[in-house]
Parts: structure tokens; C-alpha cells; sequence
């Protein structure tokens, strides 16, 4: 019972709104209007004002004149007398020519509640009303005047009246037609719309029968006829989707009841087959135990078969080199040099074997500490220079010269990539070129690119040579030798540190490796500082348009700040270029010894003027290079450090050379070498190495030997092999280090494992350096000038 009320008043909330907003338009349209009358009211109530004084002024001015004329004061006072009996004049005067006063009358000014709002519409009293008294026959002479004050309330009394008369009929006329337009609303719209709204809450969709809305009688064919056909046909499209979403839900409730069907069986099945995966991965487990476990045995037996073999082979090796170096006949040189070859081949796959042996045990770790890339591929292609030059093959050098001076990595690993792909690109050529390119990439990588005019490797066969014991064509093997195992060993290396290696190649044409590795930088290139005398020479690079060496020196001369002008030439083309004058500042480097006559031909070109840059080696001839004025002879491929070297020392004197060349000889002629080594053949080919050399070596046959001879002895190095009886080589390292006068004492390890990082155990015990087994003479005389001539980090 109390909510009725309350429902009916929501239900009849859009008749209240309605009325609400008749009413307040209809007040304020009607408002509107009375204040457009009061406005029009008050204007002809001022014009009334002045047409009611100025009639009243018309009919006095007959009588004022014939007042001024005569002077007559009496008529004078009656005629002003009779005009403040005006309900609006307040003050009337009469004045004669000579503005004396004829009569003058006034009263009070009228009062009334409505007098401030009528004083603030009107004005409180009005002087302006004032008739110059003349006759037409005197020429228009003034004879006085006639003036009155006018008290503006009687006028304004009036028009307040009306104007309130006039608003409130307005409001109660709006009133009145807000009234009948609200009944005829309720009766038209609100009412029939309140009875489609009560039809349409009864109306149930979830209900058997279907319920429709009655159309009101006479709205057949207005908005609320559209309104009830248009929710009408919208209850049928609700029956129509009731019926199939009541189909959906029975067909909904077969597929459940299938689809909890299906995945109790699917439940039962995955059960079994997880039991069974479980069955298998502790199967899996077991044979990944026995994989590791075969993996570590197999490790440990390369590892010592790796010892085993070294060992021997250090003094089968040495002893060919010592032969070699003995007056023999032709062809037991030419015996002994296949031997040698054949041992060096051998021991190559050696390493190759080991190497990935470490990565399938897990054995690898990388270093990472600062180091020279640029030194690592100066020094490799230094080293494979010979091979290449024996095959007549050309070998450049293309480093970028802002490349950064050190960046942090495995410098150990990364010269082991540069050395098998420079190595297999000599191999594959017969003829052309080798160019490695090193340079940093616009994303930070750095870039190296090995290049060669080889035989090239087939499209089918690029994503192969990555493999194992896997080459391209098997008349490769026959042909160049080798096993495939170089590219698997740098495809791992390479994917180890990071990097990505890739291959792009045509049979005929060549190969181009591209390896990206990502260094960070530690150390940007560092501006090479010339003396200024070098600075104010001109450099004329004069070389073959195909010889990469110019662009190397271009480069290279370009970012020092040197003066360069670059001459290409075509093979078959005349050396007129030689022919124009050169000053006595300039430097000439010319790649062809052909231009020898034309060099020897010009005068303006001095002896020790010319340097001369060959692709490849060429033999010694002295009598050829002094008649084409050559200073200096570089070949190919170029380094840094020996150009800067080169233009250095074309302000030195000769005798200054050959003073230092002559200290460091006679320093090492007093060197003194200690060789710790137990097998007495390696004793031997170690002694007669470092003899040859012209230093002094004692032998110690172990450990506990070698600690007693430096104890004893002075020395200024030792060569210490790892693996001794009585007392192992890092014991005695350790033992040595105990006394801090041996603290600077350079100790080189010598070890044939090269497989479980030995290298580390080496550092870690004190030692300075590491040489691996079997060692030839040129990498033995590397390590000792390095430590014998450089300061020896404690």
C-alpha cells in the first residue's frame, strides 16, 4: 500500500516534467510580452508628457503675448495661476522682454509609494518646456517668455498601473495556457504511453503464450502507433532468438555431455602417456648420466692420448727442423721438408680433434679481457704469409684504420678463427687474392671478412661445409687435402662467443666468409703522432688499379694527416707517369719492380727516395733495388705497426739501425735459459734450438731440480714443462715465486694438454706465459724476445 504512491508518481514523471517545462516556457513567453507592452506603454507615456505640456503651453501662448505686450501684471498672475491647475505643472513664470517677472507661481511636487521608481523611469520634474512670446508683424521681436516646471509623477503613477496590470495578466494568461496545453499532453500523449508501458511490464518472454502490446484507439497512424508495432516486432525477434538459444542450449548440453565423454577418455589416455614419458625421461636421464659420463672418459683419454702424442711428436718435429738446418743434399731436404709438412698436417688435426672434443664435453670457457684484434690478424697473416706467397697468391690486409685499439674477448679463440679461414682461403686458391677486412658495423659488431679468388663452393652445398668431416665436392680432399674439420671448429667458436658466421661463394669466382662478433670497445684508435718533418713530406702512392695495398695505404695515410697523391695504373699502360719531376720532400711508393729504368731514368728522383711495396715475396736483388733508388722494401701483407715503423725510420740514420740491431743481438747472445724437461729427446731439441739462437741453456730434469738451479744460478728465463715426476711444473713455479727476488723472473709454461685448461692452471700458478707442444723455432723465438725485451709484469 505505501508503495503505490510512489510508482505512480514515476510512472506520471514524464506528464510533471512536461508540465513543468510548459509552465516555465509559457511564464516566461508571457513575461516576454509584458515587459514588450510596458516598454511601448513608457514610451508613449513620455510622448504623451510632452504633447499634454506643450498643448497646455499652445493655448496660454495667445494670451502671454498680449500680457508681455501690455505689461499687465494682473492678467499676467491669472494666466499662471490658471496653468499650475495642471495635474503636471508645478512652476509657471511669465517674463517680459527685459526678463522681469510678470507673475511666477509654484507648488509642491506630488507624492506617492510608487514616486522613487517613477523619479528613476521619468525623471522627477522637466524645465525644459519654455515658448518665446513674439508677434509676426514686430520682425520677430521677443517680448517676453513663458516657462514651466513639470512634475513627472502623475505620468509615471499611471504607467506603473498599467504596467503591473499588463504583467500580471500576462503571467496569468500563460498560466492558463500552460494548464490546457499540459491536459491536452496527458490526455494525447502521456496517457496513451503510460498504457503501452503498463502492457508492456505485463508482457514475459520466458511465457508460453506470446503477449503483443494493444495499439491505443486514434495513435493508429502517429509515433505511438509506430512505437507499439516497432516494440511488437522486436518481441518477436526476442520469442525468435528465445527459441534458438533454448535449441542451442539442448544441443549445447549433448556436446557436454560428449565432450566430458571424450576428455575422461582423453584423461585416461594422457595419464598412461605421461606415465610412459616419465618411464622414458628417467631412461633419458640414465642415458644422458652415461653420455656425460662417456663424454668426460673420452675427454680424459684425448686429453692424455693428447700428452701422449705431443710428447713425442715435439721431438720427431724438432729434429726434422735441426736436420733441415744441416748441409744435405737436394733431395734429403726435399724428403725431410715432406716430413716436416706432413708432421705440422698432423699435428693441425690434432688440435682440430681436440678443440672439438671440448666443445661436445663442455669444456669450453672463454676469456674475456682486453686485447688487440687488429694484432691478432697482423700476426696470423704474418705467420700464413709464406704459404701464400709459395703459391704466387697475393695476401692483403684491409683493417679500418678508427678500428678500436683493444676490445674485450677470447683473443685466444679469435685468432683461431682468423687462422683456419685465412688458412682454408689460401688453400682453395690457386691464383688471385686473399683480403681480410676488418672493421667496426654501424650496429657495434665487428665485422671481420675473409675474401679469396678460389674455387668458390656450390649453392647446394653452403649449408653443409659447417658439418663435421664435410667438404663441398669429394675431389676436394683429393685435390687440397684437409679433413672439413677447420669450418666446424669455427662455426663453433664463433656461435660460443656469441657471434653468427655466414658464407657467400660462386663455383669459379670465390668465397666470402663474414664472422660478427660483438666486442665491446675499451680502447678507441689512438692518433699516431709523425715528427714534423715527416708531416711536411708529400707521399706519391703509385700502384696497379687491381693492388688492394693502395687503398690500404690511402687510408691508413689519410687518417694521420699525411699529404697523399694516389696515381692508378692499367697493367699494360707506360710509365709516362714517372716521367714528370719530383721534389726532394717527396716519397714515392711504387708496387712493380718493371718501372726500374724509368725510376733510374728520372733525375729528379733521388737515391733512397722510392719505397717499394710487393704483393708477394721476391728474391733479394741488391744490384735491381739500389738502381731504382729503394729505401726501403715492404711486403704484402702490410701491418700497422711496420708501416709506422718504415716512415719512422726514413729520418733515421742507417748507423743508428744497425747500433740497435747490434745491442739487442749482443743482449741475447749473454741470455741465460733454464729448460726444465724430463724426456731427454725433448732436452735435446730444445737445447740445440735455443743454441742455434746463441743462448746459453742449462737442463734441469724436473722440478725439485729446477729450484734448486735457480736458488743456485742466475737466470733470465725459464722454460718449465707442466708434467714432471718428483715435482710437477706448477709446484715448482709456486715454490720459485715463495722467494720475491724471483718475482719479475719470466717462467714460460711448456705443456702438451692443451685440453683441460692448462692455460689457466699455468697463470694461476705464477707462471708468466704458455706454449703448447710440439714448438717450432720462429713461435719459441717470438716468446723469448717478447719477455727477454719487454718489462715482466710480477
Amino acid at each position: 500500500m505505501k508503495r503505490k504512491p510512489a510508482k505512480r508518481l514515476r510512472n506520471q514523471g514524464l506528464s510533471l516534467r512536461l508540465a513543468q517545462k510548459t509552465v516555465i516556457a509559457a511564464t516566461l513567453l508571457g513575461l516576454a510580452i509584458g515587459f514588450v507592452q510596458v516598454l511601448f506603454d513608457y514610451y508613449r507615456v513620455q510622448e504623451n508628457l510632452r504633447e499634454s505640456i506643450n498643448a497646455a503651453l499652445d493655448i496660454s501662448e495667445v494670451p502671454a503675448i498680449q500680457i508681455a505686450y501690455n505689461l499687465d501684471t494682473r492678467l499676467a498672475s491669472e494666466l499662471v495661476d490658471g496653468l499650475l491647475k495642471h495635474k503636471a505643472i508645478v512652476k509657471a513664470e511669465i517674463r517680459d522682454g527685459d526678463d522681469n517677472v510678470l507673475a511666477l507661481r509654484e507648488r509642491d511636487l506630488s507624492s506617492g509609494s510608487y514616486r522613487s521608481i517613477s523619479d528613476s523611469l521619468l525623471g522627477a520634474t522637466r524645465d525644459n518646456f519654455v515658448t518665446n512670446l513674439s508677434i509676426d508683424s514686430l520682425d520677430g521681436v521677443i517680448l517676453g517668455k513663458l516657462s514651466v516646471v513639470v512634475d513627472t509623477y502623475p505620468y509615471g503613477f499611471q504607467f506603473l498601473q498599467r504596467a503591473q496590470v499588463t504583467l500580471l495578466s500576462a503571467v496569468l494568461n500563460s498560466l492558463l495556457l500552460s494548464a490546457i496545453l499540459f491536459i491536452i499532453c496527458h490526455l494525447f500523449l502521456t496517457k496513451p504511453l503510460l498504457r503501452v508501458i503498463a502492457a508492456s511490464r505485463k508482457v514475459n518472454p520466458e511465457a508460453p503464450e506470446k503477449t503483443r502490446l494493444p495499439l491505443p484507439e486514434g495513435h493508429e497512424h502517429d509515433e505511438i502507433g509506430d512505437l507499439v508495432r516497432a516494440t511488437n516486432s522486436h518481441l518477436g525477434l526476442i520469442d525468435l532468438n528465445l527459441d534458438k538459444r533454448r535449441q542451442a542450449e539442448d544441443q549445447l548440453k549433448l556436446y557436454s555431455a560428449a565432450l566430458e565423454q571424450k576428455v575422461s577418455q582423453r584423461t585416461h589416455e594422457t595419464m598412461e602417456k605421461n606415465a610412459a614419458l616419465l618411464r622414458s625421461n628417467r631412461e633419458l636421464s640414465v642415458a644422458r648420466e652415461a653420455a656425460l659420463k662417456e663424454a668426460r672418459a673420452r675427454a680424459d683419454f684425448l686429453a692424455n692420448m693428447s700428452h701422449e702424442i705431443r710428447t713425442p711428436f715435439n721431438g720427431v718435429l724438432g729434429m726434422i727442423s735441426l736436420a733441415l738446418e744441416e748441409p744435405l743434399t737436394d733431395r734429403q731436404k726435399e724428403q725431410l721438408g715432406i716430413a716436416h709438412r706432413s708432421g705440422k698436417a698432423l699435428l693441425d688435426l690434432l688440435n682440430d680433434i681436440l678443440d672439438i672434443s671440448k666443445f661436445e664435453s663442455g669444456n669450453v670457457n672463454l676469456e674475456s679481457i682486453p686485447f688487440s684484434f687488429r694484432d691478432q690478424v697482423e700476426d696470423t697473416l704474418k705467420l700464413l704469409a709464406p704459404g701464400a706467397h709459395g703459391k704466387h697468391i697475393a695476401l692483403y690486409n684491409d683493417i679500418d684504420p678508427a678500428y678500436p685499439d683493444q676490445v674485450l674477448g677470447d683473443p685466444t679463440r679469435v685468432r683461431q678463427v682468423i687462422s683456419n679461414l685465412v688458412g682454408n682461403a689460401i688453400k682453395f686458391t690457386d691464383q688471385g687474392h686473399v683480403r681480410v677486412r676488418l672493421h667496426y658495423s654501424r650496429s657495434g659488431e665487428t665485422c671481420l671478412e675473409i675474401e679469396d679468388t678460389g674455387i668458390g663452393i656450390p649453392q647446394n652445398k653452403l649449408e653443409s661445409i659447417f658439418s663435421p668431416f664435410s667438404q663441398a665436392d669429394a675431389d676436394i680432399t683429393r685435390r687440397f687435402g684437409g679433413t672439413g674439420l677447420g669450418l666446424t671448429l669455427c662455426h663453433q667458436l664463433v656461435s660460443a662467443m656469441q657471434g653468427h658466421i655466414e658464407v657467400q661463394s660462386e663455383t669459379g669466382k670465390g668465397s666470402l666468409f663474414r664472422v660478427r662478433l660483438a666486442l665491446d670497445c675499451v680502447q678507441e684508435a689512438t692518433p699516431i703522432d709523425f715528427s714534423e718533418s715527416l708531416k711536411e713530406r708529400r707521399f706519391h702512392l703509385i700502384f696497379n688499379a687491381k693492388n688492394c695495398n693502395l687503398d690500404y695505404l690511402e687510408k691508413h695515410f689519410s687518417s694521420w694527416g699525411l699529404d697523399t697523391v694516389c696515381t692508378r695504373y692499367h697493367p699494360d699502360q707506360r710509365p709516362d707517369f714517372l716521367q714528370h719531376s719530383f721534389d726532394a720532400n717527396d716519397l714515392i711508393f711504387i708496387d712493380s719492380r718493371r718501372f726500374a729504368e724509368a725510376v733510374a731514368g728520372n733525375a729528379s728522383i733521388r737515391p733512397g727516395q722510392v719505397i717499394l711495396v710487393a704483393k708477394t715475396h721476391i728474391p733479394s736483388d741488391p744490384d735491381l733495388l739500389r738502381m731504382m733508388k729503394v729505401s726501403h722494401l715492404l711486403i704484402a701483407p702490410l701491418s700497422r705497426h711496420g708501416l709506422i715503423n718504415t716512415l719512422n725510420r726514413l729520418d733515421e740514420a742507417p748507423a743508428q739501425a744497425r747500433s740497435t740491431e747490434g745491442h739487442k743481438t749482443a743482449a741475447l747472445h749473454r741470455a741465460r735459459v733454464l729448460l726444465v724437461e724430463d724426456n731427454p729427446v725433448n732436452q735435446m731439441v730444445a737445447r740445440a734450438i735455443l743454441n742455434k739462437m746463441g743462448f746459453e741453456a742449462i737442463i734441469a730434469n724436473n722440478g725439485k731440480e729446477a729450484v734448486d738451479a735457480v736458488l743456485q744460478q742466475r737466470f733470465d728465463l725459464v722454460l718449465m714443462d707442466c708434467h714432471m715426476p718428483v715435482k710437477d711444473g706448477f709446484a715448482a713455479t709456486r715454490a720459485i715465486r715463495e722467494y720475491p727476488q724471483f718475482d719479475r723472473l719470466p717462467i714460460i709454461a711448456l705443456t702438451a694438454n692443451v685440453l683441460h685448461g692448462d692455460r689457466e692452471k699455468c697463470l694461476a700458478a705464477g707462471m708468466n706465459d704458455y706454449m703448447s707442444k710440439p714448438y717450432e723455432r720462429e713461435s719459441l723465438q717470438r716468446m723469448l724476445d717478447k719477455w727477454l725485451f719487454q718489462p715482466v709484469k710480477a
